[in-house]
C-alpha cells in the first residue's frame, strides 16, 4: 500500500512513527462527459466572471466570502505561518469505550503502519493496551489542510484509524422520527422478533453491488455492438398492507428459502397498490419479501395469455343447438334433396321416382 501522510502517534510521552495507508477504495464507475458530435471530452476551465478570460493555476488564490459580501484572500503561505501542532502528529486525548463513538461520526477508514523497525515495539504496546481496554482513542491530526477528529482501534494485528465529524457536524434529526401517535403492539413486534430471527445473520462478505455490476454489463455490451435490454420502470406509488399479515407473509416466505417449514398455510398479505391512478381490488402477494411488482410488460403477456387460452376454450365446446324456425320451408326441403343426392335417386320420363343401386 502506498501511505499517504507520514507523522507519528502522540501516546503520553511515546511517540511513535507511523505511515497512513487508505484502509478503503472506492469501485464506483466514473463517466466523462463527451461532445455527442464528435465524440470529444468535455473539460472545465477556470474563467475569471469579471474578463471572462481563462486563468491559470498559479495566478489563483484562496479567498473567503465574509456575510456582507466581501472577499478576503487567504494565502497557501498565510495558512501554513498558523500554528497546527497535529500537523505531522496524532494526537490522542483520551479514550472511551466503543458504543461511546456515534456511527453517524463515521467518516473515511485508514490503516497505521509501524514507521521503521524502531517503532514496531511502541506500535505493538498500543495495540495491545487497546484490545484488553476494549477501548477506542479519540485522537486529533491534521490531514489535507485542516485538522479532523479520529478514532484509533484494533482491527487484526494493525491499528486502524477512521476519521470522524467533529460533533457540531451531526444535524439535529428535527422533524424526521414519525408522529409520536404511532402505536406498536406486542404480537407485531413478536412477529418482528420471528422475522429477524429467520433471516439470521447477514454475511458480510457476499454482498456486492449489483448496480456497479449492471452498468459494467451495460458498457460491455455497448462496446461489442450488442443489443441493450430494455426493463421498463415500475411505476411509483405507496402500498396500504395489512402489517400482520406482511409480517406472517414474510416469515414464512423467509422459513421457506431457508429451507423450513412451518406446516401453516393460509392467505398472504392483502397490497392495495395508490397512486396509480387505475381501478381495481386487493392484489395477493405470495412473497412480499423476496418478490417485484411485475412490470407493464410482463403484465401485458400475462394478460394476453389469458385471453388466448379463453379463446381456445370457447372454440372447443359445441355450439348450441338453435330451435327451428315457424316460418322455413325453403329450409326443410333441404335434407330431401341430400338425402336424394346421397341415394342416387332419380326421376322417371313418367314423373315417378325409381330407385337405383348405386
Amino acid at each position: 500500500m502506498r501511505s499517504i501522510w507520514n507523522g507519528s502517534i502522540s501516546f503520553g510521552l511515546v511517540s511513535i512513527p507511523v505511515k497512513l495507508m487508505n484502509a478503503t477504495e472506492n469501485h464506483a464507475i466514473s463517466f466523462r462527459q463527451i461532445h455527442t458530435e464528435d465524440g470529444g471530452r468535455i473539460r472545465y476551465r477556470k474563467v475569471c466572471e469579471l474578463d471572462e478570460e481563462e486563468v491559470p493555476a498559479s495566478e489563483t488564490v484562496k479567498a473567503y466570502e465574509d456575510a456582507d459580501g466581501t472577499v478576503i484572500p487567504v494565502t497557501d503561505e498565510d495558512l501554513a505561518s498558523l500554528p497546527l501542532p497535529t500537523a505531522k502528529t496524532i494526537e490522542i486525548e483520551g479514550f472511551v469505550p466503543s458504543s461511546a463513538i456515534d456511527p453517524l461520526q463515521l467518516d473515511s477508514a485508514y490503516y497505521l503502519s509501524a514507521n521503521g523497525v524502531p517503532a514496531a515495539k511502541p506500535y505493538a504496546l498500543l495495540r495491545e493496551a487497546l484490545r484488553r481496554s476494549g477501548k477506542v482513542a479519540v485522537a486529533k491530526y491534521a490531514l489535507r489542510g485542516r485538522e479532523r477528529l479520529g478514532m484509533l482501534r484494533v482491527s487484526g494485528d494493525v491499528i486502524a484509524m477512521h476519521g470522524l465529524l467533529w460533533p457540531d457536524e451531526i444535524r439535529a434529526p428535527e422533524g424526521v422520527a414519525p408522529d409520536a401517535g404511532v402505536k406498536v403492539r406486542d404480537a407485531e413486534l413478536d412477529l418482528a422478533d420471528a422475522l429477524m430471527n429467520t433471516l439470521g445473520d447477514a454475511d458480510m462478505d457476499t454482498l456486492h453491488d449489483d448496480y456497479r455490476e449492471a452498468v459494467e454489463e451495460l458498457v460491455a455490451a455497448k462496446a461489442a455492438g450488442e443489443p441493450v435490454a430494455e426493463e421498463e420502470a415500475e411505476e411509483p406509488g405507496g402500498k396500504v398492507i395489512d402489517l400482520m399479515a406482511a409480517l406472517e407473509s414474510s416469515v414464512r416466505a423467509a422459513k421457506e428459502s431457508h429451507g423450513e417449514d412451518d406446516g401453516h398455510g393460509g392467505e398472504d398479505a392483502d397490497v392495495h397498490h395508490i397512486g396509480s391512478g387505475r381501478g381495481g381490488g386487493a392484489k395477493k402477494s405470495g412473497d412480499p419479501a423476496s418478490k417485484r411488482t411485475p412490470s407493464k410488460r410482463t403484465a401485458a403477456k400475462e394478460t394476453a395469455a389469458k385471453e388466448t387460452t379463453a379463446k381456445k376454450s370457447a372454440a372447443k365446446k359445441p355450439a348450441a343447438k338453435k330451435a327451428p324456425a315457424k316460418e322455413a320451408p325453403a329450409k326443410e326441403a333441404a335434407p330431401k334433396k341430400a338425402t336424394a343426392k346421397k341415394t342416387g335417386a332419380k326421376k322417371s320420363p313418367g314423373g315417378t321416382r325409381k330407385r337405383t343401386s348405386a
